[in-house]
């Protein structure tokens, strides 16, 4: 069960260089279901997402569509990354855009005490950068172009070419900080999780840590540096500080000590910046490390990693036009372990909603609400005299609620949902086994048939109840339509097979209806 605690999680916060896709969506759900699930278990919870708007990249993309960085920005986050959060259900607590006032102003107030401190020197820095990931690359991380690019190199993961950059700039000590990085992970061995993402960031560190590069010169659309305004700071440097600038860092401290640290959630791509230079940036002022960091998987297509250079990123809501946002989040949370890569095909989707959504989770509550509607008037049962078969699902009840939310503390979202679908294939067999609509036709039984159906209906609120970070829409109805009181979100999901049944059940619309999908 909850402790009561805070609970601060993070997506990261994306370029506004393009609109979203599938992989962004996936992150923020992610996030969301563990906000959700953290929240109604009755803790202080704080979701954050929001936009990176500065950087070489977003500067290039707006000057190329002849518009300012900013006018850029705007229009990407009020038409695309806001609508977003609609599209798939986000219930998020703020969303914050590194051009915010509240976000400058401290990332300078954070810089100047590293400076100050002596954590900044200026130095000179050759090597080849990739706009794409606003990073400076390895030889490592490079590899031969092909086609049009043959001849030069590329960044690995954009495929496109790197370029060689000399610049003087600023310099943070980042190397000073390696033994303490190393002993963090090893005292805290769940600080990196899942363990392929651990291990990838012990031995980054293990074999050596440079020195970071953090501001530039030679474009302006930035933070400025602030004592030297000829420069800007590094994107990334900037980005990162987003987590504690959005909670009150440098000018709230009493909220920054409610929230701080954060569960950052992360794409494995990014790992590195929130694993090593994040919590060495904090190290250096004297701040408390993230709660932890994990880096999930890839979402796939095609064998590929989702990319709009690549013409394999999917917008959600050719998605969620058809399926519905409930249906976008149990299948991407359910259907990919996660942590690790997991492909995306339509096929599997349109399988998946079928099965699992509409004839095992929508048809239950279905069955469930019609039977009581029919054979009770409406009028939820009471429980008589209990056989095995009805203390097994009561048992279930409980495994499920337990099993969940001990899935929920390790961040292994499928799990839970796993060990919620118990119940529903526990429920779906209790009914078939039952059979109710026999136990109808003999008066003799029909204490028996109220015991059924009182099983089943207690089960199904479980369910609601343990579903509804995932499917929130499809439990807020169901919850509404067995009479329960209050909300599906105001009950509390570590103890979910203890709600409090209601007097009557109320038409059920479909959960899950029946889709068309065209080729």
């Amino acid at each position: 069960m909850a402790d009561g605690s805070s609970f601060y999680i993070t997506t990261p916060i994306f370029y506004v260089n393009d609109v979203p896709h599938i992989g962004h969506a996936y992150t923020e759900v992610a996030a969301d279901v563990l906000a959700r699930w953290h929240r109604q278990a009755g803790e202080d919870t704080w979701s954050l997402t929001g936009t990176d708007e500065h950087g070489q990249k977003i500067l290039r993309t707006a000057t190329a569509n002849g518009v300012t960085p900013k006018e850029w920005a705007d229009r990407l986050v009020a038409e695309a990354w806001k609508p977003l959060l609609e599209t798939i259900d986000i219930a998020n607590d703020d969303f914050i855009r590194t051009t915010d006032e509240r976000h400058e102003a401290n990332v300078q107030r954070f810089l100047q005490k590293l400076y100050d401190e002596g954590h900044i020197y200026t130095g000179e820095y050759e090597g080849y950068y990739c706009v794409g990931c606003e990073e400076y690359k390895q030889q490592s991380e490079l590899i031969d172009g092909t086609g049009e690019y043959e001849g030069q190199l590329v960044c690995a993961i954009h495929s496109k070419p790197v370029e060689l950059l000399h610049e003087k700039n600023y310099f943070f000590r980042m190397s000073a900080f390696a033994d303490r990085l190393l002993a963090l992970y090893e005292e805290r061995p769940d600080f990196v999780q899942p363990e392929s993402a651990r291990n990838e960031v012990v031995s980054f560190v293990r074999s050596g840590l440079a020195d970071l590069s953090i501001s530039r010169s030679t474009f302006d659309w930035g933070v400025k540096v602030p004592w030297d305004e000829t420069h800007v700071v590094y994107v990334w440097f900037d980005a990162l500080l987003n987590y504690i600038t959005a909670v009150g860092y440098g000018q709230d401290d009493e909220e920054f000590a409610r929230r701080w640290p954060a569960q950052h959630i992360v794409g494995k791509d990014i790992l590195r910046f929130h694993a090593v230079i994040w919590p060495a940036m904090l190290m250096a002022a004297g701040l408390d490390v993230p709660r932890g960091v994990f880096g999930h998987g890839w979402l796939l297509v095609g064998g590929e990693k989702m990319s709009k250079s690549k013409l394999t990123g999917i917008a959600p809501a050719q998605i969620t036009d058809t399926f519905g946002s409930d249906a976008f989040r149990y299948y991407f949370l359910s259907a990919i372990h996660f942590g690790q890569d997991g492909s995306f095909s339509w096929e599997d989707l349109a399988a998946r909603y079928q099965a699992e959504l509409a004839n095992g989770f929508g048809n239950l509550a279905s069955r469930v609400v019609a039977m009581i509607t029919r054979y009770c008037d409406g009028v939820v049962p009471a429980a008589g005299t209990t056989t095995p078969a009805d203390d097994e699902i009561t048992a279930v009840e409980r495994r499920a609620t337990d099993a969940s939310w001990q899935a929920i503390d390790r961040l292994a979202v499928h799990e839970a949902i796993a060990a919620a679908w118990e119940l529903v294939d526990a429920l779906n067999g209790y009914i078939t086994a039952e059979e109710p609509w026999v136990l109808a036709k003999d008066p003799a039984k029909r204490e028996r048939l109220e015991t059924v159906l009182a099983t089943a209906y207690h089960g199904l609120g479980t369910l609601a109840v343990l579903l509804s970070p995932v499917v929130p829409k499809a439990t807020a109805k169901l919850w509404t339509a067995l009479g329960a009181p209050g909300t599906v979100q105001e009950q509390r999901i570590d103890r979910a097979f203890e709600w409090t049944v209601g007097d009557r059940v109320a038409q059920l619309e479909a959960l899950f209806p029946r889709v068309e999908v065209t080729e």
